[in-house]
């Protein structure tokens, strides 16, 4: 089966719905589950995982897990992906779904989900057992969704070699990726019942090609086989096409029983009963081993509680936003009529000084029964209702040091500060306000006070807001790469396309230590340098140790050498 992975597109098939032994690939459909888990909660990476006696005594290949031992999940994912080692793949359907037939039940509906029906799964590592069965075409769908579905993970397929439990071990797909331009997957297979199978996976430019093969003769024939497949596969497909890709099956949870349980609501229809309505139902995985505490963070102690939030219906909201709006119109209104009747009563008596009610009623009532001053020109009226305030009269000892009232007034020429008699201040020792666009600061020509004796005790408490300087503001920028400026060098390359690759290359290999890095190609002279950045101290001299310790070139820079 070949097909163009970015449309799903078959380019070229032949048998390829014949039921045969998977063998290892597998595999491919138990990593999938085990991205599935981690994906939604189920467990970690760092789960550690138990490992029973029928893991550790799967036949090989295998990684050699003793039974008791706890391996974290993710050195068994790479182990089961890259080695192919059965004990580890046992493992992961263990520690998922509680027993390896329970997990052999969840890939065989996950399949079905993914539109692989003709696939039926026995175990999880892909040994020969009885119906254990499936297709080169429904494999090729499972290589595309593994692509499409975990992007994240794929790069596990690519590793020529990977660490697990402090072993290096080789990619049993090794050959084809060094052989092939552009190959960087997926999964190789063999057991004495299937023959050699392989899923494949090639890019080149914007093209991407998924070939597969059942029962090839030797490793070297298949190899070849599948080599001439990806060929055809990448003339046959078009140059530039949309890419659509494949449909995740829904995964729910269900809160149904006594505890929370993760369940994957698989999207597959099963056949309607004979004679029945015609209605298809989705099938439900219950999953043991989830998470049961909630991951929200503790208040902190004494913090007090969140108010409780409280449902407001629209409707509610509506009406008493409609009743605010009401009362400040009402408001608006009753200014309006009193600032109206103020300045109707400035009109008719000018000068005129109303100080009780029964005033300003009779001047509303005068003025109402006087036709000549029913129309009043615009300039004659003085609105005394929107004047401004006078200032309050300063009482005794509201100023340090003053005897009596302090009386001040404006002249109407300057606008200056005055006062009867007293000696002058200078203008500078007075705090002066702030300028605003549409307020420029006053100037005060003179400032006179009332009482010779005050002028002491006032200069201090005045005199200080002009004559001390304001404190400097530093402003400074906070870093935000939280102290990992530190880089490690890889040597020098005659071209940038060597340095990328050995960079690649790197980061494959030491991806523990070089997590969050950068990759970086310097034009230097002498040609180009390949650089990570981004790391701590730490990281970068443990990079080095590391690498330096399987033959590579590395040196550590410290910040500003990078």
């Amino acid at each position: 089966m070949v097909i163009d992975a970015r449309t799903g597109e078959v380019l070229h098939s032949r048998n390829a719905d014949s039921r045969l032994h998977p063998a290892s690939l597998t595999k491919m459909m138990t990593l999938y589950i085990a991205f599935q888990a981690v994906e939604y909660g189920e467990l970690t990476l760092d789960t550690p995982i138990l490992i029973s006696q029928k893991a550790a005594s799967e036949p090989p290949s295998k990684i050699g897990l003793k039974a008791g031992q706890k391996v974290a999940l993710r050195y068994l994912i790479r182990a089961a992906a890259v080695k192919s080692a059965n004990d580890a793949a046992t493992a992961i359907g263990e520690g998922i779904a509680g027993s390896e037939a329970a997990f052999a039940r969840r890939m065989t509906r996950t399949a079905q989900a993914l539109g692989m029906t003709r696939t039926t799964f026995k175990n999880a590592h892909g040994l020969t057992e009885e119906g254990h069965l499936s297709t080169a075409a429904d494999m090729t769908k499972l290589g595309r969704h593994l692509f499409y579905d975990y992007p994240d993970y794929y790069n596990l397929f690519s590793r020529m070699t990977t660490q697990t439990m402090g072993k290096t071990v080789p990619n049993t797909n090794r050959r084809l990726l060094a052989a092939y331009k552009g190959a960087d997957g997926i999964k190789t297979g063999y057991t004495r019942a299937a023959g050699f199978n392989l899923v494949a996976s090639a890019e080149r430019g914007d093209e991407r090609i998924i070939a597969t093969v059942f029962g090839g003769r030797s490793s070297a024939t298949r190899n070849a086989k599948v080599a001439e497949l990806l060929d055809l596969g990448f003339r046959r497909a078009p140059s530039r096409v949309a890419v659509r890709k494949p449909a995740k099956p829904a995964y729910t949870k269900d809160d149904t029983g006594p505890a929370p349980v993760m369940t994957a609501a698989l999207e597959a229809p099963t056949p309607a009963p004979k004679g029945g309505d015609g209605v298809y139902k989705g099938k439900t995985i219950r999953v043991s081993g989830t998470v049961l505490n909630s991951i929200r963070p503790r208040r902190r102690p004494g913090a007090e509680p969140a108010a409780p939030t409280v449902e407001v219906s629209e409707e509610l909201l509506l009406a008493a936003l409609s009743e605010e709006i009401d009362a400040a119109v009402a408001a608006v209104t009753a200014e309006a009529a009193e600032a109206d009747d103020a300045v109707k009563l400035a009109s008719a008596a000018p000068g005129a000084s109303l100080e009780s009610e029964e005033q300003v009623a009779e001047a509303l009532a005068e003025l109402k029964g006087d036709p000549e001053k029913a129309d009043v020109a615009p300039e004659q009226v003085v609105l005394a209702a929107v004047s401004p305030t006078a200032r309050p009269e300063i009482e005794p000892g509201e100023i340090p040091g003053t005897a009596g009232d302090l009386e001040v007034a404006i002249t109407e020429e300057s606008g200056a500060f005055t006062a009867a008699g007293g000696p002058s201040i200078s203008p500078d020792l007075l705090p002066k306000p702030r300028p605003t666009r549409n307020r420029p600061a006053p100037e005060a020509d003179s400032v006179q006070l009332a009482s010779a004796e005050a002028a002491p005790a006032i200069l201090p408490a005045v005199a200080p807001a002009r004559t001390q300087p304001e404190e400097p503001v530093v402003i400074t920028r906070a870093s935000t790469s939280g102290g990992k400026l530190w880089a490690i060098s890889l040597g020098k390359y005659p071209s940038r396309f060597s340095a990328e690759k050995v960079l690649l290359k790197t980061a494959l290999k030491e991806m523990e230590t070089l997590d969050g890095s950068l990759r970086k190609v310097n034009n230097r002279k002498g040609g180009f340098e390949a650089i990570f950045v981004g790391l701590s101290a730490d990281q970068a001299k443990l990079a080095c140790a590391r690498l330096e310790a399987r033959g590579t070139t590395c040196t550590a820079l410290e910040p500003g050498q990078g």
